[in-house]
């Protein structure tokens, strides 16, 4: 016994010897990354003052749009009107004489916004963008709910749209007392009327948070249904130690270690440069989505809790889908909840360059049957055709009805992604066909890339991810905001 002891004492010294190693090295990389690549930007170092939580639950729509006047005459003042001439490039969304300059485009989608219908509204929805994003990508989806009848209110959250510094000090907390805020003055504006919520990736999270804080808190309007797509209810392992990589960053000389990337920001209306507390804040706040969902389930509330439609692409880098449906939908009662999965295409002439786990993703994806919501899956007719089909099995059943769809997967993809879903190929920045009415300053999603590596300033895994959806016209049918829905 005294052999075994002292032999698993050696083993665990061995470990934690080893651990400490793997932690050295890992520091020493950052302080690497800190000491090496380009350097930190203007508009990576200044911190636009965002309102605080206290400030934000105390104030109206009117007073938020009043601080974000401040916020981008801030950037102006502070970035645009001080940026060195190496600056002055036809690329950088922060210089005034750019092709990407946002005030200078056919509307600057990074400030918040609202639709009103002509006459009274029948209804009013929210639309919550994602992290590094901005009001840009619902904004045809604004235009579906305007369309039927809605006001619609999209509110910029606190750290996006202006600079990449102000997520450096954003939290988690400030986005939701953001969505607290646009909530209220969309109950304010339709009384009675139904409301919806919809939330884009990170958005998707804090929709749905706002959502189960809404059944045990009286004084939070309660939404009719819930829209989410790609949303953030888990991601990747590595955001638990992301904290760790900004590590050096206390050292004035390593500050660049608080970035995880610093890319030139040749986009309008998203951050390229993405920092360490940008993967922090997304941790904690799907940890404390998944602990509200858990608590609300042992509870007995999500009974209460409305509809949730939910598009999700099966091969997502971002986003953990086995996590929508093992932290969410597994929980979820038959509330007429709805899961929409978008599979990978089967016909694809790069099908013999995907890797066999790609092709068995959704069977590993879905619980048995029967379940408590309705699954649709899109995906080809078959393996030899382009064409595509809705494949739906309906809550509690056990019987696949097929419909086709008269859509087609394009032969060159593979498959949607995480940032593609919300975007139709019509759409003037990201769509594969962009409408020539719009000036957006560039066509990112209908650029072919042919040519050498090295020559440009981003990599070409930025350019060739599916940025726009084929299937947009059918996820907008579905997301039809229906009037009549009854109050959860």
């Amino acid at each position: 016994m005294t052999v075994l002891f002292a032999t698993l004492r050696r083993v665990l010294k061995w470990l934690a010897v080893l651990a400490l190693l793997l932690f050295v090295a890992f520091l020493g990389s950052r302080v690497w990354f800190a000491q090496s690549g380009p350097s930190l930007e203007p508009w990576h170092t200044f911190v636009p003052e965002e309102m605080s939580v206290a400030e934000l639950d105390k104030a109206d729509w009117r007073a938020y749009l009043a601080r974000e006047d401040k916020l981008f005459a801030d950037v102006t003042r502070e970035v645009v009107q001080k940026l060195p001439e190496a600056d002055h490039v036809p690329s950088n969304r922060y210089f005034a004489g750019s092709v990407v300059y946002p005030p200078n485009l056919s509307q600057d989608f990074n400030r918040s916004y609202e639709m009103a219908p002509a006459g009274d509204p029948v209804g009013v929805v929210v639309l919550l963008h994602g992290l590094t994003d901005s009001p840009y990508s619902l904004r045809h989806v604004a235009l579906r709910y305007l369309a039927n009848g809605f006001l619609v209110v999209a509110p910029r959250l606190p750290g996006h749209g202006t600079v990449p510094g102000g997520l450096t000090a954003a939290e988690w907390e400030d986005w939701l007392a953001a969505t607290r805020l646009a909530v209220r003055e969309a109950a304010a504006r339709a009384p009675g009327k139904p409301l919806e919520i919809v939330g884009f990736s990170n958005g998707g999270a804090l929709a749905l948070k706002y959502a189960l804080d809404a059944l045990s808190d009286d004084t939070l309007a309660r939404p009719d249904r819930l829209v989410l797509i790609s949303p953030m209810i888990g991601i990747t392992r590595f955001a638990r130690f992301a904290g760790l990589a900004a590590l050096p960053a206390w050292l004035p000389a390593f500050d660049k270690a608080a970035w995880l990337g610093l890319v030139p920001e040749f986009n309008p209306f998203k951050y390229n440069s993405f920092p360490v507390n940008g993967a922090v804040q997304s941790h904690r706040l799907t940890r404390a989505l998944q602990a509200s969902i858990t608590a609300q389930a042992r509870a007995g509330r999500l009974t209460g809790l409305a509809p949730v439609l939910t598009f999700q692409s099966v091969m997502d880098f971002t986003v953990s889908t086995r996590a929508i449906i093992d932290a969410l939908y597994s929980q979820l009662p038959a509330n007429a909840s709805e899961l929409v999965l978008f599979d990978i295409n089967r016909n694809t002439k790069l099908g013999p360059l995907l890797r066999a786990t790609s092709y068995s993703a959704l069977l590993r994806l879905l619980p048995p049957l029967p379940r408590d919501f309705r699954t649709v899956i899109i995906t080809n007719e078959d393996a030899h055709s382009d064409q595509v089909v809705e494949r739906s099995i309906p809550a509690g059943g056990m019987e696949e009805t097929v419909r086709p769809l008269g859509l087609a997967y394009p032969l060159d993809v593979y498959s949607l992604s995480h940032v593609a879903l919300p975007f139709p190929p019509e759409d003037a920045l990201y769509g594969s066909h962009p409408d020539p009415d719009e000036n957006f300053g560039l066509q990112l999603g209908a650029m072919a890339v042919r040519g050498e590596r090295g020559a440009l300033i981003v990599s070409l895994d930025a350019l060739v991810r599916m940025s726009s959806n084929p299937f947009f016209s059918y996820m907008n049918d579905r997301i039809k905001p229906a009037p009549d829905l009854p109050a959860p």
